[in-house]
């Protein structure tokens, strides 16, 4: 019988690189991968977020998990000056809408490129955690990036499925992990995005 696509999981001793948005999503992903003797590589590129203590404040909290299961991350370099580039003409887009596909592209480019030169088998993201993403996005600019560079394999699947949801918000409180209400960027925290939330449940 054929594995369900939320089942499957790469083959022994293949190396996976996994880009991260942020701790809150990041959590229930890795404590999955490790508990399935999958060791990830965690790729930390996200030149959307701004300010730049915005940033490091969210890349504090990935080093602090990552170092918790003794895995490897890499910071990527930070340039929201070319990520602003990549949105000019899409600044007044909609949440979902044709800015964050361009974002997911060049993000996940910068992953697929790193994990070209470095060797590495396959290419996920915790951005497919995150309920406030349309998943179809995301699988298409993972597709995409991973198609310039045919060495890579792009490991597309949705984090929510299973316990993995429950279990997400779970380690969020576990952890104390600095949880953001909207993704980082400047353009996503307006009014008629409705994106700015109460809860502290749930974050990108």
């Amino acid at each position: 019988m054929k594995k369900k696509k939320e089942e499957w999981l790469p083959e022994e001793g293949k190396k996976v690189l996994l880009h991260a948005c942020c701790a809150p999503c990041s959590g229930a992903i890795v404590e999955y991968l490790v508990n399935h003797g999958i060791r990830p590589v965690i790729f930390y590129s996200n030149s959307n977020i701004t300010p730049r203590g915005e940033y490091e404040k969210r890349l504090n909290e990935c080093l602090r998990y990552a170092e918790k299961w003794g895995l490897e991350i890499v910071d990527d370099e930070y340039d929201h000056r070319e990520w602003l580039c990549i949105s000019k003409g899409l600044e007044k887009e909609p949440e979902r809408g044709l800015r964050c596909l361009e974002c997911f592209r060049y993000r996940l480019t910068r992953a697929a490129a790193y994990a070209s030169k470095n060797g590495f088998d396959y290419l996920a993201t915790t951005l497919a955690s995150s309920r406030w993403k349309d998943l179809r996005q995301v699988d298409e600019a993972g597709t995409w990036a991973c198609s310039l560079f045919p060495v890579v394999e792009w490991w597309g699947r949705s984090w929510r499925t299973g316990s993995l949801q429950e279990r997400r918000n779970e380690i969020i409180k576990e952890e104390n992990f600095y949880n953001q209400l909207f993704c980082g960027c400047e353009f996503s925290p307006r009014p008629e995005n409705n994106y700015q939330r109460t809860s502290n449940e749930d974050s990108e």
